[in-house]
């Protein structure tokens, strides 16, 4: 007996049974309707657990059902169909409020996997833990609005482009938004667009096969396959090369990536989030960047504010640290004295959380007793604590802390300045990419 009930909308008979079949073998009970018309009155006889819907109907369009449904059902999730090509149509359904789309002629995967989505939401609605504030820490203002925007954005399937300064948590913001919608059972995958070398970047993506080039002795999954029921977070993507760009495009648009070598695409089920430090709109404009691809991305635009526009929050945030820190050293946790908190609390921090951790850590690292002062902090407007010219008490730090710490400077220093891009960093520190990651991850700061 079906558990679930769809509502199809669609002028076409064809198209109608077409749908109306493929659910019915997903054990879904289907109701149909012609028109806007019938669909409103469908829609107050009965409850559905999800809408299809044709863009072009004989008395308006997809878009009016989908603001009717956000106006009098907001529960319930809306998948438009749009005509080949018509991707215009598709992110303003998106923007609109629909779940997701899906391109003429009806590929029978896809609509399965979005179907399926969509059912996997509404049976984890009544359990799903929707809680983040012990995850994105923060009581200010705009931390509540990003957490009230991430718990409507993850019932949607809709790509978003996460926007804010290196540092600010982006990436924490893509896996709540994973974490709490219908993929959160399915891998998150986060991938840093300006670390992939650009002659491996269509291998890395979308698989290759063996034999395909010199090195491809087997077949390998892309990242969109690794991905696939679940979320790929293209971090840093402002880095990706326009070759690049054209080939990401096309996977978003149809939904289905070729493997290096393949002769055939394959149907791919990815929830697409991307985020980057720089502003896309002004690349775009540059002619840096495609527009068309900005525009598939920039669905709907989220901004992480930098750490100055909270300093309400650093107390909170500098208390978890602290102890995050303490928990690692299996140690007792430090506490901030009074002038510490206001030392932080006016400082800028140009590389925000981030920075806020790796001061905190060198803290903690050089600083005696159980509390860490004003002084421990060592901020940029009160000098550096491993200065070389500063006078050292004999044994007071021993010989590889103290050198640890002038290497922790060079890095942190060169993070910031080439704001946390980690090529560039490497490329200005006269080392490769390798080597600094490998730095940092000696040093704790990777």
């Amino acid at each position: 007996m079906a558990t679930h009930r769809a509502l199809i909308v669609d002028d076409e008979p064809d198209i109608r049974e077409l749908l109306e079949l493929t659910l019915g073998r997903m054990d879904i009970d289907t109701r149909s309707a012609a028109d806007l018309g019938e669909a409103y009155r469908l829609l107050e006889q009965d409850t559905f657990d999800i809408c299809l819907t044709d863009m072009r109907l004989p008395d308006g369009n997809g878009l009016d059902l989908v603001r009717h449904i956000q106006q009098n059902n907001p529960g319930l999730p809306v998948a438009v169909i749009t005509a080949y090509g018509s991707m215009d149509s598709a992110v303003e359904a998106l923007k609109a409020g629909a779940f997701d789309f899906v391109s003429k002629p009806v590929n029978l995967q896809v609509l399965r996997n979005l179907v399926n989505s969509v059912l996997r939401l509404t049976d984890a609605l009544p359990t799903r833990d929707r809680r983040s504030r012990e995850t994105l820490l923060g009581e200010s203002e705009a931390m509540r609005d990003i957490r009230s925007t991430i718990e409507k954005l993850s019932r949607s399937q809709a790509p978003i482009y996460i926007w804010g300064e290196s540092g600010t948590g982006k990436e924490l913001v893509a896996r709540l938004i994973h974490s709490k919608g219908p993929r959160a059972d399915q891998p998150f995958v986060p991938v840093n667009c300006g670390a992939i070398p650009a002659e491996l970047m269509e291998s890395e993506f979308f698989g290759h096969t063996k034999g395909s080039f010199t090195g491809a002795v087997e077949n390998k999954d892309g990242l969109f396959q690794v991905a696939a029921g679940g979320t790929l977070f293209l971090d840093e993507v402002a880095e990706l090369p326009l070759h690049m760009q054209v080939k990401l495009l096309r996977a978003i648009q149809e939904k289905a990536v070729r493997p290096v070598g393949a002769q055939q695409e394959t149907a791919t089920d990815v929830r697409i989030l991307s985020a980057t430090h720089q502003e896309l709109g002004e690349l775009v404009e540059a002619g840096e960047f495609r527009q068309d691809l900005y525009y598939r991305l920039n669905v709907i635009q989220l901004r992480v504010p930098p750490l100055r526009e909270r300093r309400e929050d650093i107390p909170l945030l500098a208390e978890h640290c602290l102890q995050k820190l303490s928990a690692n050293n299996k140690g007792e946790a430090l506490t901030l004295t009074s002038a510490a908190v206001q030392a932080l609390g006016a400082y800028d921090f140009p590389g925000n959380v981030r920075e806020l951790e790796n001061i905190l850590e060198r803290a903690t690292t050089l600083s005696e007793g159980p509390s860490v002062n004003d002084t421990d902090l060592h901020l940029p407007a009160a000098g550096r604590m491993t200065d070389t010219s500063l006078p050292l008490t004999p044994g007071e730090i021993p010989l590889d802390t103290y050198m640890d710490n002038i290497e922790k400077d060079v890095l942190i220093k060169a993070l910031e300045q080439t704001r946390y891009n980690k090529t560039a960093a490497a490329r200005q520190l006269g080392i490769t990419f390798r080597a600094l990651r490998y730095r940092l991850k000696k040093l704790g700061l990777d």
